[in-house]
């Protein structure tokens, strides 16, 4: 129930707002030159986490995504856009999907949270806690001890609690999130969530219209 009350509470605030929301982002890249800008690879290294993925390797075109589960704009991209990306996109082939960890330091929780998805990675379920995480934001984001509700969705998901807790109370994963917030960096990422569409980076919680037009953009580059 509550992940369908956050999921209404995101439509209701942005029902208006997702049209605009393209309209507004069109204006800024045609008018100010804000737009897509053009990023090179980043070197695969020993060290390097390639982030959580969704698609085949064989897909045409690879979005990375950089985000901070506390950020109320990833929240808001993860609710809106994301789903249509797995659904739309994913599931058809022409998308390689990767969340990549990128806590920002204005953000207390944020890397509990991030440290709570790693944790459930461990166990195959690192989408479905991506998914309570960002779709429940509101219920942990200014709590004192955001644990406890993570631990709370790791329960509910159904994932062994003993193993669950090992891994939050060790912080095994706190130099996996560091790393990758060096990889977001070398690519220019400075807030979330950022998109890298093929060699293209946007920043914002851009509308799937518009993503689509980035996607097609990066796909015919690359044929």
């Amino acid at each position: 129930m509550a992940g369908r009350d956050m999921k209404n509470f995101y439509i209701g605030i942005a029902v208006l707002a997702v049209v605009g929301a393209g309209a507004i982002w069109m204006v800024r890249t045609d008018s100010q030159g804000a737009g897509p800008e053009l990023v090179d690879p980043l070197p695969v290294t020993g060290e390097s986490f390639p982030g959580y993925i969704l698609g085949s390797d064989s897909a045409p075109v690879q979005i990375t995504e950089f985000a901070d589960f506390q950020c109320p704009a990833c929240g808001q991209f993860a609710v809106l856009t994301a789903p249509d990306i797995k659904q739309r996109l994913v599931a058809s082939g022409q998308v390689r999907f990767v969340f990549k960890d990128f806590p920002l330091d204005m953000h207390r929780n944020s890397v509990p949270a991030h440290l709570a998805a790693a944790c459930a990675d461990e166990q195959g379920q690192f989408w479905t806690m991506h998914d309570q995480i960002f779709f429940r934001q509101r219920d942990w984001a200014e709590v004192r001890r955001p644990e406890r509700t993570f631990h709370g969705y790791a329960r509910d998901l159904g994932l062994d609690l003993r193993q669950y807790d090992e891994c939050m109370d060790s912080r095994r994963y706190a130099g996996r999130l560091a790393r990758s917030r060096q990889d977001g960096a070398q690519l220019g990422v400075a807030s979330t969530p950022t998109l890298i569409i093929g060699n293209l980076r946007v920043t914002g919680a851009i509308p799937y219209d518009s993503l689509t037009v980035l996607v097609n953009r990066a796909a015919a580059a690359a044929r």
